[in-house]
């Protein structure tokens, strides 16, 4: 059986993706190709990941049809702006060997320099991704790491609401703030990192709960995310791992137990946040 998202415009988008991030040394491709063995067919990459070349050649290389696939990129914070986006796209569409994306993203909402007016950046940035969409070079468009301000602006200025929201997600970090934002608006958040860090891995609860149930620690997570409305991008360069958190649909995490996870203190925290300096991360 397929699981799938329903976006706001209609386009199905399978209920797991695979995060290539960091799938970007000499074996990036091996990695993505088994991940394609193991049975994803959404494939979640970006031009700061330098990989998507890798992730180009390993669909074509699995003999499976294109359009089995959903396939994402993003535009990067340092190319933000009318030219620079529809430059960007053509880039990511020769490095992966495709005429079209399925799911295109803003991966940041402000440029490195956290000086810089990002406003008008986003909102030309967003109109060459409306103009894409329009002439159906891209199935759907979307943004990254966006909290409600961020999207207020778009939505303020420009003529098409997001119909993705990517943000990093995770028992211990769930922003709920801008998760309920976007899910009031129709948005579909996709949580990257939905397994955490080491100390998401490590918490007794955790633990706890895939004793319980019988599943791994990621697939807890994983299930959290689905749960909560939310589509995860898990990473794994193990094929076992891989499998498990393909695995996911068996168990129902009970409503307890989602509260108990809701109400996690903060843990595994990245240190990004759009608006911030990098810090270290949480473990």
């Amino acid at each position: 059986m397929r699981h799938t998202f329903t976006l706001a415009n209609g386009v199905e988008i399978p209920a797991v993706g695979f995060g290539t991030y960091k799938a970007a040394d000499g074996q990036g491709e091996a990695v993505i190709s088994e991940a394609i063995r193991q049975g994803y067919r959404h494939l979640d990459t970006a031009s700061a990941y330098l990989n998507e070349e890798a992730v180009g050649k390993a669909v074509r290389e699995s003999g499976i049809p294109r359009e089995e696939f959903f396939i994402t990129s993003k535009v990067w914070r340092s190319r933000l702006g009318y030219e620079s986006t529809r430059k960007e796209f053509e880039t990511s569409l020769k490095k992966l060997g495709t005429d079209y994306l399925d799911l295109y993203l803003i991966h940041w909402p402000r440029p490195e320099d956290l000086s810089a007016e990002w406003r008008e950046l986003d909102v030309e940035t967003w109109k060459a991704m409306e103009e894409l969409y329009r002439a159906g070079k891209v199935r759907a468009i979307g943004v990254s790491n966006f909290l409600p301000h961020h999207l207020n602006n778009l939505m303020e200025r420009t003529g098409i609401v997001p119909v993705v929201n990517q943000l990093e997600f995770h028992p211990g970090y769930i922003q709920k703030a801008a998760v309920d934002f976007s899910q009031r608006l129709g948005i579909q958040v996709e949580a990257w990192s939905p397994i955490g860090r080491a100390r998401v891995l490590k918490e007794p609860l955790l633990a706890e709960l895939a004793d319980k149930y019988q599943v791994s620690v990621a697939q807890i997570c994983i299930r959290f995310a689905l749960q909560c409305g939310v589509l995860p991008l898990p990473k794994s360069s193990s094929p076992e791992r891989m499998r498990q958190n393909l695995d996911v649909f068996g168990f129902t995490i009970e409503d307890d137990d989602m509260h108990r996870l809701m109400t996690l203190p903060q843990i595994g925290w990245s240190g990004e946040h759009p608006d911030r300096e990098r810090v270290p991360a949480e473990g």
